[in-house]
């Protein structure tokens, strides 16, 4: 049966475009890597690690991410994080995230998710709808 374990990691990797600009996403008017583009890229790399350690059916969920944007990337720079899991407490799962561009670090984070199972969770998204 999978299952998150203490120490699990992955990386993930991305080329920085002007959709990932400050200027693009309204978090600032420089054309650099973005806040809310660098949440994603940490999130991602969380994702990445749970693949195969989930139970089908199942899905995680992103519940907090307490950030640290440390420097400026320019378009075109291929950026990369790495996720790792600290903590298993129940259903939520706490990672430590670092991103670096090719240069230095430019990102640290402590990330939450939860395990859900995806029919409850969209079943009630869906009750919104009504």
């Amino acid at each position: 049966m999978p299952e998150p374990v203490l120490g699990l990691f992955a990386e993930f990797k991305h080329t920085v475009t002007e959709a990932d600009t400050a200027s693009q996403w309204g978090s600032g008017g420089l054309p650099v890597f973005s806040t809310p583009a660098l949440v994603g890229l940490m999130e991602s790399a969380a994702v990445v690690a749970l693949i195969g350690h989930l139970l089908p059916g199942q899905a995680t969920v992103g519940g907090h991410i307490d950030v640290r944007h440390l420097a400026a990337t320019p378009v075109g720079m291929q950026v990369r994080a790495r996720a790792e899991l600290v903590a298993i407490e129940g259903h939520k799962l706490v990672f430590e995230v670092q991103a670096w561009d090719e240069v230095e670090l430019i990102g640290e984070a402590s990330h939450e998710r939860f395990v859900v199972d995806e029919a409850r969770f969209m079943a009630k998204v869906d009750r919104k709808k009504r």
